[in-house]
C-alpha cells in the first residue's frame, strides 16, 4: 500500500485529504507544518508528499529542496490557494512533481498522485536494474594480482586513454572493460561490445562502420555501425586478435582520424568512442607472424592490462566459490548450500584451464549434484581430474 504524507497547517484540509486518500487505499500520515514533515521524512519511507505552500515558520517552497535532499526520488505535489504561474514554475524548477491549486480538484489530484507514484516506482526499478547490471560485472577476489588490476582500473578509467586487455579465455577481460567504462566520465553513455571472433570477416566492416541502403544484397536499409553507436561512450573490441588484416587497416584509420565512412557511402562521419580492446592471443607473436598490424597495436595499447589466469590467483578460490554459490542458488531459487574447507582445498589443487568461466560451471554442477554441504568427495566425484 503506497504511503502518502499530507502537509498542511489547516486541520480541515488534512482531514478531508486523508479521508479521500484512505478510501483510495493509500496509507496516510499528516503533518501540520514543514518542520514536522521533515522529521517524519527522516524517519519513514513515504512514496509521495502533498505539501501546502503557505504555512507558518517554513513555507512549502522553502521545505521542498530539504525534502528532496532527504529523499531525492520523492514525488512532491505542491498545493496552494494563492497560486500564480510564477509560484508553480518555481516549485517545478525546485523539483516538485506537480502543482495543484486549492480548492483541490480531487479527480486531478488522484490522477497526478498515481502518475507521481508510477514515476517513483520507475526510478526505483531502474536503480535496482542498474545495481543488478553492476553486480554482473563485479571483479571478485582479493589476491595481489587482482588488487593490482583494480588499482590500474582506478587510475586509467577517468582518462580517455585507449586500453588493451590481454589474458586467457574465461579470465574476466570483459569485466575489466566494463569496470573501466563504469568508472569513467562516459559511464552514462553506451557500452558497445563487438566480438571480432564471432563476426565473419566479410561482415566485420559493416558491423563496425555501418552501411548505406543497397550497398550489398541484404542491405535493405541504412544501418549505423558500432563506431557511431559508441561515439560518446565506450567501444569494446573483444578478441581483436582474430580481426582480418583489411578490417584492421580500416580500424586504424578510424582511430587516427576519428572519422568513418559507411559501407557503400561516400560521406565521412565524425566519431568519438573510447576504444578498449581485448585478446587472448600473444599480439607480439601475431605481429611477427604478420597476422596483426604493429601500428594498430601501438594505437590500441596506450595502457596494457594483463588479466591473470585463475591458476595464478588460486587464493581467490574461497571467495569465488562463496560468491558463485550465493549467485547460482539465488538464480535457481534453492536454499543456499555451503562448502567445507577440505572441498576448497580440492578445488585449489585443480588445473583451471578454462579459468573463471570453467570454475562457475563446476560450482553450478556441484550445487545440482552435491550434498547440502559440498565436501571433498563431491569435488572428486563431480569435477574433472
Amino acid at each position: 500500500m503506497p504511503s502518502i504524507l499530507v502537509v498542511d497547517d489547516e486541520q480541515s484540509i488534512r482531514r478531508s485529504l486523508s479521508d479521500v486518500l484512505s478510501y483510495e487505499n493509500y496509507e496516510i500520515s499528516t503533518a501540520e507544518n514543514a518542520l514536522k514533515a521533515l522529521e517524519l521524512i527522516k524517519k519513514e519511507d513515504f512514496d509521495a508528499v502533498l505539501c501546502d505552500i503557505k504555512m507558518p515558520e517554513m513555507d512549502g517552497i522553502e521545505a521542498l529542496p530539504k525534502m528532496l535532499e532527504l529523499k531525492p526520488d520523492l514525488s512532491v505535489i505542491m498545493l496552494s490557494g494563492h497560486g500564480t504561474i510564477d509560484t508553480a514554475v518555481e516549485a517545478i524548477k525546485l523539483g516538485a512533481y506537480d502543482f495543484i491549486e486549492k480548492p483541490v480538484d480531487l479527480n486531478r489530484l488522484l490522477v497526478t498522485l498515481r502518475n507521481g507514484l508510477d514515476k517513483s516506482n520507475l526510478i526505483t526499478e531502474t536503480k535496482v536494474l542498474k545495481k543488478r547490471v553492476s553486480k554482473k560485472f563485479q571483479i571478485i577476489g582479493d589476491s595481489e594480482p587482482l588488487n593490482r588490476i583494480r588499482d590500474m582500473i582506478d587510475k586509467v578509467a577517468p582518462t580517455e586513454a585507449r586500453v588493451l586487455i590481454t589474458g586467457p579465455n574465461g579470465s574476466g577481460k570483459e569485466l575489466v572493460a566494463h569496470q573501466i567504462h563504469e568508472k569513467s566520465e562516459r559511464s552514462k553513455a553506451p557500452f558497445i561490445e563487438v566480438n571480432c571472433a564471432a563476426i565473419p570477416s566479410e561482415l566485420i566492416e559493416s558491423e563496425l562502420f555501418g552501411h548505406e541502403k543497397g550497398s550489398f544484397t541484404s542491405a535493405h536499409k541504412q544501418r549505423k555501425g558500432k563506431f557511431e553507436l559508441a561515439s560518446e561512450g565506450t567501444l569494446f573490441l573483444d578478441e581483436i586478435g582474430d580481426m582480418s588484416l583489411p578490417a584492421q587497416a580500416k580500424v586504424l584509420r578510424a582511430l587516427q582520424e576519428n572519422r568513418i565512412t559507411r559501407v557503400g557511402g561516400t560521406k565521412e562521419i565524425k566519431v568519438n568512442p573510447r576504444v578498449i580492446a581485448a585478446t587472448n592471443k600473444n599480439i607480439e607473436e601475431e605481429i611477427k607472424a604478420k597476422r596483426f598490424r604493429e601500428d594498430l597495436y601501438h594505437r590500441l595499447s596506450v595502457i596494457l592490462i594483463q588479466v591473470p589466469s585463475l591458476n595464478d590467483r588460486k587464493d581467490d578460490i574461497p571467495i569465488l566459490a562463496e560468491h558463485f554459490i550465493n549467485q547460482i542458488c539465488t538464480e535457481m531459487k534453492v536454499p543456499e548450500k555451503k562448502i567445507d574447507k577440505e572441498a576448497i582445498k580440492e578445488l585449489q589443487k585443480l588445473d583451471w584451464t578454462g579459468n573463471i568461466r570453467e570454475f562457475r560451471n563446476v560450482i553450478e554442477r556441484l550445487i545440482i549434484l552435491g550434498q547440502q554441504t559440498i565436501n571433498k568427495k563431491d569435488i572428486q566425484s563431480f569435477t574433472r581430474q
